[in-house]
């Protein structure tokens, strides 16, 4: 896995947590709380393709409501980005990811139906032009864009969609997402980190962005502090700073609302990255 991939494949898993709420309901409010509070992921793991093709119905039958399109395009995410480890399977489903995101987005604002063929300007004037009533479906096609991008890591057009996604994200944070803050501040951070200051990068800007996160989230959300270490700590060389949150995490009580099944993840990860430490540094 390249190193976007690496950095992409724990924090799309965050993304997960309003998928299943999508779907109307109290069943799907109590289902998305069973996900969310496992302690085992590879049940979730297991689960997580049936309610994707639930997903794929839905859609067919109600092919422009932006809360069921919005849900599948962030369930793609997150098992294509994450849960996949077959390149070929990766990219179909990031692909679906993307294409449901887009649709979400085309049906919250008309004016955002050909964001892929614009050139930076318009694109910007377009997603600043999107407001609060259509976050949501903003925060779905931006993560979409995100798992598409870490699929096809190899191609430098894709990878040069990435300053586009910052706005998406910069733009969100903009209109005060309430409970999506937290996660992007992290992904913020994460797109600042992955490459060093000479070659672009802004990981002084990204430590902020990580920062921000664990204060939004009370430092309930494990995840933030893994993707820390990994993406600023590693890329200056911060041992101290490495360690120190890597161990912050594993010290951790996983069990929060909502945030137990990632906190797991992020101690697994966490468990990994310490392990290597003395072969990094």
């Amino acid at each position: 896995m390249s190193a976007l991939g690496v950095a992409f494949a724990g924090v799309i898993l965050a993304s997960c947590g309003s998928v299943v709420s999508s779907v109307s309901g109290d069943f799907s409010d109590s289902l998305s709380s069973a996900m969310l509070n496992q302690e085992d992921p590879a049940l979730v793991r297991e689960a997580l393709p049936a309610y994707m093709l639930l997903l794929d119905s839905l859609i067919d039958s109600y092919p422009d409501d932006v809360d069921t399109l919005s849900a599948g395009a962030k369930l793609y995410a997150v098992y294509g980005a994450a849960l996949v480890n077959e390149p070929g399977r990766a990219a179909v489903l990031t692909n679906r990811a993307r294409e449901y995101g887009e649709r979400a987005l085309c049906s919250a604002e008309e004016d955002a139906c050909d964001l892929s063929g614009l050139d930076f300007d318009s694109y910007l004037e377009v997603i600043r032009s999107i407001d609060e009533d259509d976050v949501e479906a903003l925060y779905s096609y931006s993560l979409a864009s995100l798992a598409w991008i870490r699929a096809n890591s190899d191609n430098y057009g894709a990878l040069a969609g990435l300053p586009k996604v910052e706005v998406s994200l910069e733009h969100i944070m903009s209109l005060m997402p309430g409970e999506l803050a937290a996660s992007t501040c992290m992904y913020l951070g994460i797109l600042n980190t992955l490459r060093p200051a000479a070659l672009g990068g802004e990981p002084e800007v990204g430590r902020l962005w990580f920062e921000r996160g664990i204060s939004l989230s009370q430092g309930h959300d494990l995840s933030i502090k893994v993707e820390y270490a990994r993406g600023y700590g590693r890329l200056l060389y911060n041992r101290e700073l490495h360690d120190r949150l890597l161990n912050e995490v594993m010290a951790a009580d996983v069990k929060q609302s909502d945030l137990t099944l990632f906190n797991m993840l992020a101690k697994e990860q966490a468990t990994k990255l310490l392990e290597s430490a003395d072969e990094y540094f």
